[in-house]
């Protein structure tokens, strides 16, 4: 019968790993997707404040 605990205690702890690594997988493309829409933020903010300057004011 302790053998069943034994394989139970390890079956959750190989399925908490998995989970961390996916977590953590998770976390550094939502990182990497923050940065992209940063950088696109600041391109249309950019090109935004060059169209305001190119456009005559009435």
């Amino acid at each position: 019968m302790s053998w069943m605990l034994v394989a139970a205690v390890l079956l959750a702890t190989a399925g908490l790993l998995v989970l961390g690594v996916l977590a953590i997988r998770l976390w550094l493309d939502v990182r990497a997707l923050a940065k992209g829409v940063d950088a696109a933020s600041r391109a249309l903010t950019e090109a935004s404040a060059e169209l305001a300057e190119a456009v005559p004011s009435r």
